[in-house]
């Protein structure tokens, strides 16, 4: 592709080696995880809710299950929850392709590597760090979570420990007064790499380098604290100013054999395991050559399209997220990936220039955010005509919506897999092939 006539930024990754030369990261095949394995994805409907009674909810292996709202299936059976998902699934998209078995996971609790924490006080002003009860801003206090990295939980419980003695007192949504907000943790699970970022309301931190000592000195696993300064009235977790306290203010991970940056605000999957299985389960899907020209669209901070670089001979990624682009470009240079080109753009703005200049691609990866895609993203589609579309999804009632609109448009699905990326809640992600109806050209 040439560097022509696309909007926003197409800055191309710094030369390296060459994609015939690289070895290609191994796939495990997705029968070594079945049976088994801001969450992200739809919730199911009340025809499968597996909410159990009251007295079963008395008894819940979670003291917080009442109160949360977060993991609706957590005194559910691991093997019912994904036999109950597939259902679910299996009504949605059964009129347009079968749906494989649920892809779970062999160790389904303490997946999330990246972890939030709300920090508030009680009346006596003693400090209190949990999770919004789901749908308000009213703080359920926790101290462990069976979904989230038992590390994470440690960190948080260590810092809500040391705000007293350090005369640091939490932020009160009421009126406004008090420092810190928010911890975030993220966790890089394939290189043991632990962030810590304090969301505070001033860039003043008092007495930063005792704190930063003592936290260190009781997790010295911790490679790196960021000081996230937010100051509004925002439902917001970060806000626009950071500084590193301690370290490089990113970590590290590795996925399917590529190296990845991960800042405060990047995107990454919660569920570093299963993340693996995803990408992975969407590139074997997509059968590729190596000859093919493929087009990640959503392309966060380039994860699918590094992933998929070794066996294509071209990819090109767009993403709106400027900061995201930029990761992307980075994520690109670490790997040594040099057939790969980032695009700072609306992706069906991006799909609609692509078209409107002629020109083609092979495949396309989409991986839109839950409401789905959009019709011009569709029709654009349509006019790129490209052999293959895998679609990864968040949302199967959006995603069942979009097939049917792709098959008028001349996309059949193929296959449908289901991946389990948030065991113990109703959130499901599917990846699905389709692929352009025989005789289809163009111009429909």
């Amino acid at each position: 592709m040439a560097e022509k006539k696309y909007s926003g930024s197409n800055k191309k990754s710094l030369p390296g080696k060459e994609a015939a030369n690289r070895k290609k990261p191994a796939f495990k095949k997705n029968n070594e995880f079945r049976e088994k394995s801001s969450a992200k994805g739809k919730s199911l409907n009340k025809k499968t809710d597996t909410r159990r009674n009251d007295t079963a909810q008395a008894a819940s292996r979670c003291p917080y299950f009442k109160k949360c709202g977060a993991c609706q299936m957590i005194d559910t059976p691991y093997d019912k929850q994904l036999r109950q998902k597939h259902a679910h699934v299996k009504e949605l998209l059964e009129p347009y392709t079968k749906v494989a078995s649920f892809v779970g996971m062999e160790e389904p609790e303490h997946y999330r590597c990246k972890v939030h924490a709300v920090f508030t006080h009680d009346k006596k002003g003693n400090p209190l760090s949990g999770i919004y009860r789901e749908g308000t801003h009213e703080v359920v206090p926790i101290d462990s979570c069976l979904l989230e990295d038992q590390k994470a939980d440690a960190i948080i419980a260590t810092i809500r420990g040391m705000l007293k003695s350090f005369k640091i007192k939490t932020y009160d949504e009421d009126n406004g007064f008090g420092l810190l907000r928010h911890v975030l943790i993220r966790i890089g699970k394939n290189t043991g790499e632990i962030m810590v970022v304090l969301v505070t309301v001033s860039p003043i931190f008092p007495s930063k380098n005792n704190f930063v000592k003592a936290l260190r000195k009781a997790h010295p696993e911790i490679t790196t604290i960021v000081l996230n300064v937010n100051d509004k009235q925002t439902s917001m977790i970060l806000g626009d100013k950071e500084k590193p306290m301690y370290g490089p203010g990113f970590i590290y991970d590795i996925c399917c054999g590529m190296k990845f940056k991960i800042s405060p605000k990047s995107f990454y999957q919660v569920n570093p395991v299963q993340q693996e299985v995803l990408y992975n389960t969407a590139i074997e899907m997509a059968e590729l050559k190596g000859d093919e020209v493929a087009l990640d669209c959503y392309c966060g901070v380039g994860t699918i399209g590094i992933i998929a670089s070794p066996h294509v001979k071209e990819v090109i990624g767009v993403e709106l997220n400027k900061d995201a682009v930029k990761d992307a470009n980075l994520n690109a240079k670490i790997n040594n990936i040099d057939n790969i080109t980032f695009y700072n753009n609306d992706a069906t703005v991006f799909m609609q220039q692509m078209a409107a200049s002629g020109d083609k691609v092979d495949v396309v990866f989409m991986d839109p955010p839950r409401a789905g895609s959009t019709p011009e993203f569709i029709e654009s589609l349509k006019i790129l005509s490209p052999k293959k579309v895998v679609y990864i999804s968040c949302s199967p009632d959006s995603l069942a919506r979009d097939l049917g609109i792709l098959k008028k448009n001349g996309f059949n699905a193929k296959k449908a897999i289901p991946v389990d990326m948030f065991p113990f809640t109703r959130s499901i992600e599917t990846v699905v092939l389709l692929t352009r109806t025989e005789g289809t050209t163009s111009e429909g």
